[in-house]
């Protein structure tokens, strides 16, 4: 059983004990912050994800996640915040969070949400790591890595979306996805946005990764070729 650590960010104690104690059932290591300052100081560690309030005492929950994304870049955010209102979600969502709930909730629906995010980042128990090597690139399922072996065993700095792209399309390499497959698989359920944020995507992908054969099919979708 993978041991995941979380980093909880709730200044409501009774809530913020309360999901934690939930969180520790799962069998999860909890860290939790009750103080936006003291959470932006963490931010140099690594944890595996981040459930993190909008609205705290000191640095709020939006300059938290712009600080993540810059140091981290692809560690996943669940946003939470008592105010339900769609400006919240979609710019939480364009700033780079992963998901959104809203105040009030019950603790299980966020464990259950927890799961099914740190399940299509990192993968499930049951799924062997199979490294996938791709035109002298290495991709790691389990440790989200792309080594370039041709540039040193350089490590690919990929994005979120970008790592979870290339996981999705190399476990099938040669399958055709649509863009909608890509986006309910790498974006969610949740997503609001345009179907455009694939394109991005791919193109940030292609950039980075030039050797990869990332083949479009126009007007429906992607598809990773062998050679």
């Amino acid at each position: 059983m993978m041991s995941y650590t979380i980093y909880l960010v709730e200044d409501e104690e009774n809530l913020s004990e309360a999901l934690q104690a939930y969180m520790e059932k799962e069998g999860w290591t909890v860290k939790l912050f009750q103080d936006g300052d003291k959470a932006q100081e963490a931010v140099e560690e690594r944890p595996h994800l981040w459930v993190l309030d909008i609205m705290l005492p000191g640095t709020d929950g939006y300059q938290i996640l712009k600080t993540i994304r810059e140091v981290q870049g692809d560690i996943p955010v669940i946003f939470i915040s008592a105010r339900d209102q769609d400006l919240d979600r979609v710019l939480g969502l364009e700033m780079g969070s992963d998901d959104y709930i809203s105040k009030p909730f019950l603790p299980q629906e966020l464990i259950i949400r927890v799961k099914k995010l740190l399940t299509r980042v990192y993968g499930s128990e049951s799924e062997e790591n199979k490294k996938v090597d791709l035109n002298d690139y290495t991709i790691d399922p389990e440790a989200r890595t792309v080594i370039d072996e041709q540039n040193e065993r350089q490590i690919v700095d990929l994005t979120t979306k970008e790592m979870d792209l290339i996981l999705l399309l190399t476990v099938q390499v040669g399958k055709a996805l649509s863009r909608e497959d890509i986006i309910e698989e790498v974006w969610g359920e949740n997503y609001y946005g345009s179907e455009r944020a694939v394109d991005d995507v791919v193109r940030r992908v292609r950039k980075k990764m030039p050797r990869i054969h990332l083949e479009t099919l126009y007007g429906y979708g992607y598809r990773i070729l062998s050679s």
